[in-house]
């Protein structure tokens, strides 16, 4: 197995990693959730504000950039692929959509939608509570950091890594896709859940909840990123790394790898599910599709096209990507598939360290030409 073999590129060391995020890309966030919060608020509706649907995009945006980050984390600095991802990002999406309709129930006294097509008069038991913010969030962080506990201890005490890790974890959310397309299950079956009137006391679909939202997003995002770099850069992140370049080494010196592995995964799974719940809300609907192995498959994308390593990679990465996803869904969504397979290809083939790569090959490159453009000068 050759060091550019596709497969093995996918599963070993980035090269030239950062312990953690750029200072400038960490600047940027910050002044985009300033903007956001000037630029959306009291300058909204005027020529210099931001229109409501680019708050609203900005604020996706940042959801998808935590979730990033979070698969980041455990692929870019633990060396383990998850192609499941999309679990915890949905658990945290179904919390908060279940904690918006209880709200909505109270406020308004309307009866969810699927209930309606059930027939149900009364919401079902697991759903006691979920009306009160704090207790939804406790349950959304509690589900996923319990799900990747059961799974990771499973999986990392079994020794399974690599290509099977990553298969398993794809099999685990296609499950996951399969359970909740069933009606019966009361979490709005294949229609999943929308009609969200309410948050926090305030109708949703304003322009002030959708800034609101926004500057949340944002300032989730930059926390994250913050929290995360400092983890990186301490004793545990160096630990981290050298369970993944040598984890024999490390347990002879005395280590428990199980729990450093163990730790990181479920750190992981709980931003992911905190993008969920930032990302829902604003979308305002939630099925079954989010737990659709393309939307795993997707997030790997995003980390590995902004150089996987690097926590503002990952950032940039998914901005990017994302940004060109919305843009041609409304000019010409056909070629969506197409770009998404380009990208792979470039970045596996060309730039296996995604954008963080760029610089240098352009520096390749012109260094090449200047080379045979002084050849021939000095051929007579």
């Amino acid at each position: 197995m050759t060091p550019r073999d596709p497969l093995a590129a996918l599963f070993a060391a980035p090269a030239g990693a950062s312990r953690g995020g750029s200072p400038a890309v960490i600047g940027a966030v910050a002044l985009a959730l300033v903007a956001v919060v000037v630029l959306g608020g009291p300058l909204a509706g005027s020529e210099a504000g931001l229109s409501p649907y680019m708050v609203n995009l900005v604020g996706q945006l940042a959801a998808f950039a935590l979730l990033a980050v979070s698969l980041d984390l455990i692929w870019g600095f633990a060396g383990i692929l998850s192609l499941g991802h999309g679990l915890y990002f949905a658990i945290g999406g179904y919390v908060i959509a279940m904690h918006l309709l209880k709200h909505g129930y109270e406020t308004t006294g309307t009866v969810p939608d699927f209930m309606q097509f059930m027939g149900w008069s009364e919401f079902p038991v697991y759903w006691f509570g979920l009306e009160l913010f704090p207790y939804a969030l406790v349950v959304a962080v509690a589900a996923a950091g319990l799900v990747a506990f059961v799974f990771g201890y499973v999986s990392f005490r079994s020794r399974v890594g690599g290509v099977y890790f990553a298969i398993i974890t794809q099999a685990l959310v296609y499950v996951a896709m399969l359970l909740m397309f069933r009606n019966d299950t009361g979490f709005g079956g294949n229609n999943g859940m929308t009609g969200f009137s309410v948050i926090f006391g305030y109708p949703i679909n304003t322009p002030g909840a959708a800034m609101a939202m926004s500057a949340a997003s944002l300032a989730v995002l930059l926390a994250a990123l913050l929290g995360t770099r400092a983890l990186v850069r301490s004793q545990f992140g160096r630990l981290v790394l050298a369970a993944r370049d040598d984890e024999v080494r490390l347990k002879t010196l005395g280590y428990d790898t199980l729990r450093i592995k163990l730790a990181l995964w479920c750190l992981s799974a709980v931003l992911a599910a905190l993008a969920g719940m930032l990302y829902v809300p604003q979308v305002g609907i939630i099925n079954p599709r989010v737990l659709s192995p393309e939307l795993s498959i997707e997030i790997a994308v995003w980390v590995a096209v902004g150089g996987r390593g690097h926590l503002t990679g990952a950032v940039i990465g998914a901005v990017l990507v994302n940004a060109l996803k919305f843009w041609l869904s409304t000019n010409a969504p056909e070629l969506w598939p197409f770009i998404l397979s380009g990208l792979v290809i470039v970045v596996v083939l060309v730039l296996p360290n995604g954008l963080t790569d760029l610089s240098a090959a352009v520096r390749g490159a012109m260094g090449r030409t200047g080379r045979r453009a002084a050849a021939r000068e000095a051929t007579p």
